[in-house]
């Protein structure tokens, strides 16, 4: 369990040491939410490309990607049946049906996921605002106590 620290009992180092700390918490959440986002995007896509799949597109030509700048035509021929990457390098021949229903269950899965990271990276990110604001305080303070000697050693 998270050891909890009352923040105003820290000196400006550790306050410093606690800020860089929370900035790699808050940096890690957020690319962990844009890969899923990315992820999801792809999952998206995929299922909405299978749209274009009925039978009055059955025998029309397209272009097939070779690679993301070569193509090569192709025709349509089988409108039932899809091949899904399930993930390293695995392809599993599904109904378009049944390809609709797995990238729903994975677009779901995804969300969720970053539904459950999203209220962390809030709180991580409440926490920092706290530490800067308690860093700002300690400088105002100590910036207060530096006025104070240098005008009692003035006098």
């Amino acid at each position: 369990m998270a050891q909890q620290v009352n923040i105003t009992e820290l000196s400006l180092p550790q306050l410093e040491v606690l800020k860089s700390q929370l900035d790699q918490e808050v940096e890690f959440l957020s690319s962990s939410i844009a890969q899923l986002k990315v992820v999801q995007t792809k999952y998206v896509e995929a299922k909405d490309c299978l749209a274009v799949l009925n039978k009055s597109n059955e025998g029309k030509e397209l272009l097939v990607p070779l690679s993301s700048s070569m193509y090569v035509p192709g025709k349509l021929s089988d409108v039932g049946q899809v091949l899904v990457d399930v993930g390293t390098g695995y392809y599993v021949e599904k109904s378009v049906e049944d390809a609709r229903d797995f990238f729903k269950r994975k677009i779901d899965f995804l969300t969720k996921q970053m539904e459950k990271i999203q209220p962390a990276l809030q709180e991580k990110h409440t926490m920092k605002q706290a530490v800067m604001e308690m860093m700002s305080q300690k400088i105002q303070q100590l910036a207060a106590v530096g006025a104070s000697q240098a005008t009692a050693t003035k006098a």
